[in-house]
């Protein structure tokens, strides 16, 4: 066999011999080819379907799972920002209610004369400790945030109870306090001791103080406490008696109109009856007596008494 190759200079031409053997290989291999691109074109495309190249419906699958996860990412979105929103009320809140407590102690301490270096409002709690060995920082989480303050409006709200505790043990301390005069308007008319009695001329003792006034005008309480007396008694008429405890008791004589009763709680400042002259009396006025631990004491040292 023969191959005859021309070239394009001026025509020239070769001329090839090929053997048996060479003439088997290269018929073979014209033969073989196209099998071995249709194999190799069919492997290719079975490799491309397996990946899903080459299918639609698998692209149109892995298109709805891109959409479903874009769906979920966007929803886990508005739930961070939702939990964002409620975690940033929560916060305004407790710093809302913070600042009232803080203003609230400040503005008792401020009326109550309480030492402020005990309750002191305005000033961060004193805190500490020993850290640990090694230890590194870390960013709170704003839920720890939010527990901190928490605990600091809890320990605020214990400081106020017992504050407001402080204040109802002065408030019953000056309450029950006898001090000050039986009566909005008057003048005292008879001190407490040794006088001579208006209906005899005789020297006799006098156990309280007498202020007089206008018919009818107000008798008040000089301290808050329980009426145990309160109709006529003899050489009193018209009595009211209030024992304020701690050994207090007061009484308040003449009066034209009893405006009590037995049992009653009255406080201080509180109009119990009205000037008269009912019983031993000469003309309107009030008898106020003080007794302390059963015994009457003068009334005028409790006239203008102050709470210490």
């Amino acid at each position: 066999m023969n191959i005859i190759i021309v070239g394009k200079r001026h025509g020239q031409s070769k001329t090839y011999s090929l053997g048996p053997v060479a003439r088997f290989l290269l018929l073979s291999s014209l033969c073989i080819l196209p099998f071995a691109m249709g194999a190799t074109g069919y492997l290719l495309a079975a490799h491309l379907a397996d990946q899903g190249l080459l299918d639609p419906v698998a692209a149109k699958a892995w298109e709805k799972d891109l959409d479903e996860q874009r769906q979920e990412l966007q929803k886990i979105q508005q739930h961070a920002d939702q939990e964002l929103d409620g975690l940033t009320l929560r916060l305004a809140q407790l710093q809302a209610k913070l600042l009232r407590i803080d203003a609230l102690g400040e503005r008792l301490i401020d009326i109550t004369k309480i030492n402020g270096d005990e309750f002191d409002f305005s000033a961060v709690p004193a805190v500490g400790g020993p850290g640990t060995l090694g230890e590194t920082y870390q960013a709170p989480e704003i839920q720890s945030v939010l527990d901190d303050l928490a605990l600091k409006i809890d320990r605020r709200e214990q400081q106020l109870e017992v504050l407001d505790d402080l204040l109802l043990a002065n408030k019953i301390k000056a309450d029950t306090f006898v001090a000050g005069r039986p009566i909005k308007r008057g003048w005292m008319s008879s001190r407490y001791g040794k006088r001579t009695d208006p209906f005899n001329g005789r020297l006799a003792w006098h156990a309280g103080v007498d202020f007089a006034g206008k018919q009818g005008s107000d008798v008040i309480a000089v301290a808050s406490g329980v009426v145990t007396w309160a109709s006529d008694r003899y050489g009193y008429g018209k009595l009211v008696e209030i024992n304020h405890g701690n050994g207090y008791k007061t009484r308040y004589a003449h009066s034209a109109e009893i405006k009590v009763k037995l049992g009653d709680v009255v406080r201080k400042g509180d109009v119990i009856a009205a000037m008269g002259s009912s019983g031993r009396s000469t003309g309107p006025h009030v008898h106020f007596e003080v007794y302390k631990n059963g015994r009457t004491v003068d009334p005028a040292a409790y006239l203008h008494r102050t709470l210490r």
